[in-house]
């Protein structure tokens, strides 16, 4: 407020002024803490038994249909009361490729698609340069794109564990109902989810089986976006998938 100096109305002579009395120190009983009581609400308590409710639900899907519905009805993940939209997927289900990224992001919670904001926009022209599309009806020319977790975490923020614990029943179903022939890792969360390894700037580029697939790491677009030079890479990896497609 541009204040700088206190002012009384009258002058005080601060140094004569009684000193204030020594402060009393309390008596503290020697007794032993006791130990924190453990919450019995911890959220984790009850991650295997709404791991095995995703993983019922999603055993019981024959179709990609019915696995969407199961998964969106499953409530034994938080982050569905925040989000706007369910993302399952996009581009052809019979693509021969399959890109696994990590979560929506804003842009895709509006729309409830995954891969549609700048950083999705990225991926189409990525894609785009060694002639595959999501749009494509050539399963040949097509790829399928999907998400580790298809709900938003609040501010884009990392999933957690456990979130990405009761997502992967769901995951490994949808993987096995659509059956692509190669799939692409997306960034750490999607090498953590099919590897069980981050580290995304050592796994990119390597081939690896994941969810029993041949597997490629890659660098998220997102990534890109801030890190331009990083499409060198990038490129190099997109022709070891065109190559490998061939």
């Amino acid at each position: 407020m541009g204040v700088d100096e206190p002012m009384l109305d009258a002058p005080l002579d601060r140094f004569d002024l009684a000193a204030p009395p020594a402060p009393v120190q309390p008596q503290i009983p020697l007794v032993p803490p006791l130990a924190p009581a453990l919450s019995l609400t911890s959220e984790d308590d009850d991650l295997p038994a709404r791991v095995s409710q995703a993983e019922a639900l999603a055993a019981a899907c024959d179709t990609l249909d019915a696995l969407a519905a199961a998964q969106e009805r499953f409530d034994g993940i938080e982050l569905k009361k925040g989000a706007r939209n369910f993302c399952f997927a996009d581009g052809n289900p019979a693509a021969r490729v399959l890109i696994l990224g990590e979560a929506p992001g804003d842009e895709e919670d509006r729309q409830g698609r995954p891969f549609v904001g700048r950083a999705g926009q990225m991926l189409d022209r990525m894609v785009g340069a060694i002639g595959l599309s999501r749009q494509a009806t050539d399963a040949e020319k097509a790829i399928y794109i999907t998400n580790v977790l298809t709900w938003r975490p609040p501010g884009n923020r990392d999933p957690r564990p456990d979130e990405i614990a009761v997502s992967l029943p769901f995951l490994r179903r949808h993987i096995d109902l659509a059956a692509p022939d190669l799939i692409v890792l997306m960034g750490n969360i999607a090498c953590d989810a099919g590897l069980g390894r981050r580290g995304i700037l050592r796994l990119r580029g390597h081939w690896d089986q994941a969810f029993g697939r041949p597997a490629l790491p890659m660098t998220h677009p997102a990534y890109l976006l801030r890190n331009p030079p990083a499409k060198r890479e990038a490129w190099a990896d997109l022709l070891s998938l065109s190559a490998r497609l061939d």
